[in-house]
């Protein structure tokens, strides 16, 4: 028996897996009072915050393979807390709020006549959506995380480099987006054809013409969702848009043969989809493309590199 347990303290030690360690202990004793202080005090305790809490720490006191991927795919978990807590520093406490210039612009550029009267794109599919369009648009819409996920987790068990250039490439070109969020804060599509061009800062997010999707499932899906949005006023530029960019570039360099001919569907379906649903201008989706590419470029450039020697074992 003793034999026993010191070949299993001598695995443990061989593993490098210390469940219970002063430091962990001392680390969740800090970190669990300020993380339901935060949610409580500023932005509101919800389910899944709670939720968050609970996996993190079962798979962090998990395995060690368990603690090897939160730690791994922690980087989400933080872009998400941050995008989450927008709601306490909301951009238009920073800068003023564009309702109708973006519409105008739009309307210039890419405009539509319907019955005589110019119409931005946006508004032209309110007219005129088609069920199986709706069905489709929000199909893409609603994996325009869980794509990029699944292609994380591919290359965590695949292609392990890849995993760390593309996660944190995907939060880069998320941190320029914000960066743009609040240098000029741009209401969508659905606010003008709601509220018309008169602000109004408690305006909750609106599913828009994802709830066509909602009606014929007979689901309350994008309703939920779209009714907890941090930031309103978020639209310039289309991180909607910029996400299947990421995707397919990294498919591309990763050489995924006929998936990335999904991945091009997938960006093409996005893109649409953010203008049919009145989620997005056209300029806005443009918009998202040029921050995504301009992060790919600036990350493989500058901090690729770094990446990769932070991570090397």
């Amino acid at each position: 028996m003793k034999k026993s347990n010191r070949s299993s303290v001598l695995n443990i030690e061989d593993t490098g897996f210390e469940r219970f360690s002063v430091k962990n202990i001392l680390g969740l004793v800090i970190f669990t009072p300020l993380f339901f202080f935060w949610y409580i005090k500023f932005i509101g305790l919800l389910p899944e915050h709670i939720m968050l809490y609970v996996l993190f720490v079962s798979t962090y006191f998990g395995n060690k393979f368990s603690r090897e991927i939160i730690l791994s795919f922690a980087i989400y978990v933080v872009y998400w807390a941050i995008y989450d807590s927008f709601r306490v520093f909301p951009n238009y406490e920073f800068n003023t709020v564009h309702i109708h210039q973006p519409y105008e612009l739009d309307k210039a550029l890419f405009g539509v006549n319907y019955q005589g009267q110019l119409l931005t794109l946006s508004e032209y599919f309110a007219k005129v959506h088609i069920p199986l369009f709706d069905v489709l648009a929000g199909i893409f819409y609603i994996n325009w995380v869980p794509i990029p996920i699944a292609l994380s987790l591919y290359f965590y068990l695949k292609k392990r480099p890849l995993f760390y250039s593309f996660a944190y490439c995907f939060v880069f070109v998320n941190f320029l987006g914000w960066i743009v969020y609040y240098a000029y804060p741009a209401a969508p599509p659905w606010y003008v054809a709601e509220h018309g061009f008169a602000l109004d800062l408690h305006t909750q997010g609106s599913e828009a013409g994802l709830r066509y999707f909602d009606q014929i499932l007979d689901v309350n899906l994008f309703k939920g969702m779209y009714v907890r949005n941090s930031n309103v006023f978020a639209a310039m530029p289309s991180l909607h848009s910029a996400f299947p960019l990421i995707t397919l570039y990294y498919g591309l360099k990763a050489k995924l043969g006929w998936f990335n001919i999904f991945f091009v569907i997938f960006c093409l379906g996005i893109w649409g989809a953010a203008v049919y649903t009145s989620h997005h201008y056209v300029i806005d989706v443009l918009c998202g493309i040029s921050v995504a590419s301009l992060g790919i470029f600036l990350f493989d450039k500058f901090l690729d590199k770094k990446v990769q020697v932070m991570f090397a074992k």
